[in-house]
């Protein structure tokens, strides 16, 4: 009962951490109220919340990197491909090496390997906080999408290289050439085993679709259940079930490619996971603010078992750590982008963009849920059954990393995305004009053959005619008028104002239609139908304006 009263409150706490986001005057991130509102329960809450790592580590990292996997934009992705695996997989390399030597030399109360592992751990972003810090000041698309593409390979990479310096820390062998085989082995492993599960269950729920017809229900299930069995199964077969639940991700999406899901199924399925998505943030940032008062309680003991003198100096090693951080992505981005986006003449990417790029891609650096998830993952003891070294230490510092870098963003990217524009790819340009229009001649060639079907002997044929002639006009309309890059300002002024007018009128029929069923002239059955597809059309509607 405990257990689900501490759940209960931690959901109601990551709900009304999104109304104070909402209601305050200035710009806060969302992740560092959800932290204080977490320091606040643990200390006038009587629950003691402790955690075991590995059900921690399973019941987060799968889904929220399945998720990464499946919805990151594949086409923007493979356009940036290079900076994106220059920043997630060399800046990783270069972080854990650069960092774990510098954490060494800081920190001597810290082993080496347990360096490495911090600094493993401190490798991966968080654009989930990126974008909670930037709401008011949104980073523009194709600079998210790369912050994006980083944070999806790097959170694979930098916990592969965690698991790696764990296993070092307590066997006390390390081996470059043999993690380097044993890394590729896992790795690899991990990613076919991803995408082998994956298919497997798209192929056999396909075949029992066809059979028994579609449940949004069950598919919804189905997608929630996919990244544990392929976490699962890559870790019972000694593979890296982190890479098994991003290449599930991202197989999920070519097979959504491939069938023919219901609407109704990824309405609802994309709701679900919104949800999830939510409530899992929420919950890791929460889950580090019940930790917080905690370790504050136990600095004095750290300080005594370490040798720290105090809790300036603890601080100050925090300051000094994520001020290193930040300078080594600092570097290696000027780096990158100077050979990827950069370095070639002619390039779209506007050079004069630069130091403002760099600026902003180094201090969207910022540290969250993989970090906190993984770091509660280190083990209480060694092999031996004496205690973790430096365990205590490490989670503190990890946590004040994670504090800091969202502090400082906080204050850093809103100044700097002020404005900032960062030129799509030559590929974007103008694909949404093509698209639009493509499917529009497609609707028009299929309601014209349906058209060309009408029999003229029937009752309800010219009802029918006049049905098509009336959408195949409404599409031919968004030909004529509705193109965004090509169409004249006041075209797409008139298709704006028109929008606008399209959704309040809807307002005004779901306030009837509601206003109907106070007064008892509609049931609740026809009143849910009228205002759902009411809802469907605004939501269509609210996106195009949004877009």
């Amino acid at each position: 009962m405990q257990i689900i009263t501490m759940v209960l409150i931690l959901l109601l706490a990551v709900t009304v951490s999104g109304f104070i986001v909402r209601l305050s005057p200035v710009a806060l991130p969302l992740p560092l109220i959800q932290i204080a509102t977490g320091a606040i329960i643990a200390s006038f809450s009587p629950f003691d919340v402790s955690l075991d790592p590995a059900i921690f580590f399973l019941l987060f990292i799968p889904p929220l990197l399945f998720l990464d996997g499946w919805r990151i934009p594949k086409e923007a992705f493979f356009l940036d491909m290079k900076p994106i695996l220059m920043l997630a997989i060399g800046l990783v390399i270069f972080t854990v090496v650069g960092m774990g030597f510098l954490i060494d030399w800081l920190i001597p109360a810290i082993p080496l390997p347990v360096a490495f592992a911090l600094a493993a751990i401190l490798s991966p972003t968080d654009p989930v906080a990126v974008s909670a810090i930037a709401a008011k000041t949104p980073i523009p698309p194709r600079l998210m999408h790369i912050l994006e593409g980083e944070s999806l390979l790097n959170d694979a990479s930098g916990l592969v290289c965690f698991r790696f310096a764990v296993l070092a820390a307590l066997t006390g062998n390390f081996s470059l050439a043999k993690a380097s085989w044993t890394f590729m082995l896992v790795a690899g492993g991990g990613a076919l085993i991803g995408i082998v599960l994956t298919y497997t269950i798209n192929l056999a729920n396909r075949w029992l679709i066809r059979q028994t017809g579609e449940e949004p229900g069950v598919q919804i299930m189905i997608s929630l259940l996919i990244p544990f069995a392929a976490y699962l199964t890559a870790e019972h077969l000694n593979a890296s079930g982190i890479l098994a639940a991003v290449t599930a991700g991202v197989t999920m999406h070519y097979s959504d490619l491939t069938g023919h899901t219901l609407a109704a199924t990824r309405m609802q399925r994309r709701t679900v996971w919104d949800t999830v998505q939510m409530i899992l943030n929420g919950i890791m940032f929460m889950l580090l603010g019940l930790q917080l008062p905690r370790i504050l309680e136990s600095i004095e003991e750290i300080a005594i078992d370490t040798g720290i003198a105090s809790l300036a100096h603890l601080s100050a090693y925090i300051v000094c750590i994520t001020f290193a951080l930040t300078t080594l992505r600092l570097i290696w981005v000027w780096a990158s982008l100077k050979l990827t986006l950069f370095g070639k003449k002619g390039n779209v990417a506007d050079k004069k963009s630069f130091p403002r790029l760099l600026l902003v891609t180094a201090f969207a650096g910022v540290r969250g849920a993989i970090t906190l998830a993984g770091i509660l993952t280190l083990p209480l003891t060694m092999l031996d059954g004496t205690d973790f070294p430096a365990r205590d230490l490490v989670i503190f510092l990890a946590m004040g990393v994670i504090l800091l870098s969202l502090i400082v963003a906080s204050i850093a990217l809103p100044i700097l995305a002020a404005g900032f524009e960062f030129s799509e790819p030559v590929a974007q340009i103008n694909k949404e004009t093509v698209a639009r229009n493509a499917a529009a001649s497609a609707a028009i060639r299929r309601v014209e053959d349906l058209y060309r079907g009408i029999p003229n002997d029937q009752p309800e044929s010219l009802v029918q005619m006049e049905a098509a002639m009336h959408v195949i006009e409404l599409y031919r309309r968004r030909l004529a008028h509705g193109l965004r890059q090509n169409g004249s300002s006041h075209h797409i002024r008139e298709l704006d104002v028109e929008r606008q007018m399209r959704i309040e009128a809807l307002r005004a029929e779901r306030d009837q239609l509601y206003q109907l069923r106070l007064n008892r002239q509609l049931d609740d059955v026809l009143h849910r139908q009228l205002v759902h597809e009411i809802d469907l059309i605004e939501t269509a509607l609210t996106k195009q304006k949004q877009h």
